[in-house]
């Protein structure tokens, strides 16, 4: 096997052993020393692959966005509304997210950073490996509000921004999701925290999505 291969095929073996530690542990209980033990190799071969932690965090998203954005293909089947794919698309979303905790854990830790930071954690051509996937996920909703511009239903000037405000309070959500407490004030004033009603929350998630899309007459 040639050199590049070698590299190639270890590469993939490191990210498929943090993914899997990942959804096991959650990403936060996940360390560098468990991922290599796993790999059955030295921590310091993993940042011959991978510069940063950062970086290898940043590379195993793209592994949930990629998974994510094969789901996100259900709101182009045919016949859909523009409001109807924007549901299937907050939906799908929250789905993969409540059922994949890690990957709401990844896209949050990466968030925490300015663009110039993550610059100077992760190389360029991962960025932009990292940036391309997020696109892709994002091209489905935004060729969604587009229809909905076409059809009279929506009218959104930025549907590139819309996509970003979709995803960031997406990930909101699922932590609230993660949580699976909401905080209520008792008659006394104090705080308590009750049982999460999911359906609800969805449901609630897609009225906002909506709201901002839908033209306002």
């Amino acid at each position: 096997m040639a050199i590049v291969e070698r590299r190639a095929q270890r590469t993939r073996e490191i990210l498929d052993a943090t993914r899997r530690l990942f959804d096991e542990r959650r990403m936060r209980d996940a360390q560098i020393e468990d991922i290599a033990r796993a790999v059955g190799i030295n921590r310091a071969i993993i940042y011959r692959h991978f510069t940063t932690k950062e970086e290898l965090f940043a590379m195993t998203l793209v592994d949930y966005l990629n998974e994510l954005e094969e789901r996100l293909t259900a709101s182009r089947a045919e016949g859909l509304t523009p409001l109807e794919r924007i549901d299937i698309l907050t939906t799908e979303f929250l789905d993969y997210g409540t059922e994949y905790p890690a990957f709401v854990d990844c896209a949050q830790s990466l968030l925490k950073h300015r663009g110039s930071e993550l610059l100077e954690q992760i190389s360029l051509d991962r960025l932009t490996e990292l940036g391309a996937a997020i696109n892709r996920c994002f091209d489905h909703i935004t060729d969604a509000i587009r229809a909905g511009n076409e059809s009279g239903e929506f009218d959104v000037e930025d549907p590139e921004l819309i996509a970003n405000i979709m995803y960031t309070q997406g990930l909101g959500i699922l932590n609230l999701v993660t949580f699976q407490r909401s905080i209520r004030e008792l008659s006394t004033g104090l705080p308590a925290m009750d049982d999460l009603p999911m359906p609800e929350v969805v449901a609630l998630a897609k009225r906002s999505v909506r709201a901002i899309v839908q033209r306002q007459d």
